[in-house]
């Protein structure tokens, strides 16, 4: 062979565009688009147990929704803060309680998801008392499985393979819950929570890496796991990379989208769905929102590709609903009303 023997290993380029974000893409837009109609119909139920004095008291005390005020927006958006900082600092215990938070939260949020399915179904009622009450057997073994399908992931959480698709499921279904249980007054406390949490993300993603020592972002280290720390926090979209690269030889990368990135915008949908219902404006209103934020999403992921660095998707996607929004309310004339909103959206008190 002579002297001399070179060596060289090849590695593709890889591509410009990842598939995944299209995974991603779909599953934020579906869950969106759903919880803002799941909101609407538990609207419309609300409305038609208010004409019918007779369903008023069973209706009230089924429902679970939160309603925000402009108070607890700003209080809801401090906590965050605080809460992004004390898991900079205390992530190697703190990522425990987010991990049990999160399973909990989850098998609860799946369990409601699929009880209102299983709602549909006219068969398989059968009910057993117990001190005085009644529950349907179905909803026994529903709940059972719920639990079983958070503690699934718990134990197997950091088995890349295939515990993605799991977490992806729960993380669905608690934006879902999230989505339909949590509600916004009107528009007004919509923009101040969007405008907050706007400068939330910008702020501990573009600001922070001139204030840390390593020079790194709070939110991209916190997301990853700071320190190089194995567990990871559940509240994202997991998608492994469909690329093909030397890097997915020895490891599996994951594309992610962050809950807030879903549930936020989310509310503001819901409430353009909810404003739908109460003067039966055709969806107008829900359908432009949910296509705005689409619209946001893909934005996001050019410059995600153009830049090659992680962004703060709600940078481009509370512009594109704020303004979508505004802009169809401006249009039908009907901007004060859904600036205040309605009378019945603060809900309705015996």
């Amino acid at each position: 062979l002579g002297n001399e023997v070179n060596v060289t290993l090849y590695s593709p380029p890889l591509p410009e565009f990842d598939y995944s974000m299209v995974v991603i893409f779909l599953i934020a837009v579906f869950t969106v688009a759903l919880g803002g109609y799941w909101s609407g119909v538990a609207e419309l139920e609300n409305l038609k147990a208010v004409a019918s004095p007779g369903e008023r008291e069973t209706r009230w005390k089924k429902e679970e929704n939160v309603t925000f005020t402009p108070v607890t927006v700003i209080l809801f958006v401090v906590i965050c803060c605080v809460m992004l900082v004390l898991l900079y600092f205390f992530y190697k215990w703190l990522v425990y309680v987010i991990i049990s938070v999160f399973c909990l939260a989850s098998a609860m949020s799946l369990y409601n998801c699929l009880a209102a399915l299983i709602g549909e179904i006219p068969f398989g009622q059968c009910r057993i008392t117990c001190s005085n009450k009644t529950i349907e057997v179905r909803l026994i073994f529903l709940a059972i499985f719920c639990i079983a399908a958070a503690v699934v992931w718990a134990v197997f959480r950091n088995e890349d393979r295939w515990a993605w698709i799991l977490q992806d499921i729960l993380g669905v279904a608690f934006c879902l819950n999230f989505i339909k249980t949590l509600k916004m007054p009107n528009f007004k406390s919509c923009v101040i929570l969007l405008g907050l949490l706007l400068l939330y993300d910008v702020f501990f993603v573009f600001i922070t890496p001139f204030i840390t020592k390593n020079g790194a972002s709070i939110m991209v280290e916190v997301a990853a796991g700071p320190f190089g720390n194995s567990e990871k926090l559940p509240v994202v979209i997991r998608v492994p990379r469909l690329e093909h690269s030397a890097s997915t030889l020895c490891d599996l990368p994951f594309s992610l989208l962050g809950f807030g990135d879903i549930i936020v915008p989310g509310l503001l949908v819901a409430y353009c769905r909810r404003f739908d219902v109460q003067t039966r404006s055709s969806s107008i209103y829900y359908i432009s929102c949910t296509i705005a934020y689409a619209v946001g999403m893909v934005l996001t992921f050019i410059v995600l590709a153009l830049m090659k660095m992680g962004q703060p998707a709600l940078l481009y996607l509370v512009p594109c609903t704020l303004i979508t929004s505004s802009l169809v309310a401006w249009r039908r004339k009907e901007m004060k009303k859904f600036w205040k909103g309605s009378n019945y959206q603060v809900g309705w008190r015996p």
